[in-house]
């Protein structure tokens, strides 16, 4: 493989594995409001925006106003769960710092508001590494659409195929393929027998080995 010129991570279960703690506020919140989901039917349904996940549970029920509020109120009770728990997936600060030395453009390209990516970034000190962020409100449509991904590519100023996207879901691997860009999957969340898409190059538990090593060679 040639030496890419960009990484572009998704956040949440690709950066921190706190996908648990996501997926148990959001179904508290969805039960309280009368879903009758599961967790593994709520764990279906977290990806994209947190507007597109209440109109796809509760169709043409919210306000904007009213979708903008339970949000928030989501992400307050997924933050004061997970800070305790705040952490690096293992092996990335090294593979951080080794990208960064290597010169090696990084973005995060993520589905969370920038409340939630903030949390992360000032909670372990990452400025320095990204860039680029495109969160939930810089893009129309969320993925699987590659907006979210082509919108880092051009803020990086690299072309999409000189990317690689790391990943946690099918859903942001599908993105990755519309846009033009290989993906490495962080099995956090899923198992493998659940991506598909022969842009992806690997799997991977976490960061730790030679795995900076293997993608620029």
């Amino acid at each position: 493989m040639q030496q890419q010129k960009a990484f572009l991570f998704d956040l949440n279960g690709t950066i921190i594995d706190d996908m648990r703690f996501h997926i148990e506020a959001w179904h508290k919140i969805l039960n309280d409001l009368g879903a009758t989901n599961s967790i593994e039917e709520t764990k279906l349904q977290c990806y994209g925006k947190n507007e597109e996940l209440l109109e796809r549970t509760f169709p043409k029920r919210f306000s904007k106003e009213e979708m903008q509020q339970l949000a928030i109120k989501k992400e307050m009770k997924y933050q004061e769960n997970f800070k305790p728990y705040l952490k690096l997936i293992e092996g990335l600060d090294i593979f951080l710092e080794d990208a960064y030395k290597a010169k090696i453009k990084m973005a995060i390209g993520s589905a969370a508001i920038m409340y939630n990516i903030n949390f992360v970034l000032d909670g372990l000190q990452l400025h320095k590494f990204f860039e680029a962020i495109v969160s939930a409100d810089d893009v129309k449509e969320s993925k699987p659409n590659p907006e979210t991904f082509l919108s880092c590519a051009e803020k990086l100023n690299v072309l999409p195929a000189d990317c690689i996207v790391f990943e946690d879901s099918p859903k942001g691997v599908e993105a990755a393929a519309r846009a033009g860009m290989k993906a490495l999957v962080i099995t956090t969340m899923h198992t493998e027998d659940e991506f598909y898409g022969d842009n992806i190059i690997g799997f991977v538990k976490d960061y730790r080995g030679n795995l900076f090593t293997q993608l620029i060679n």
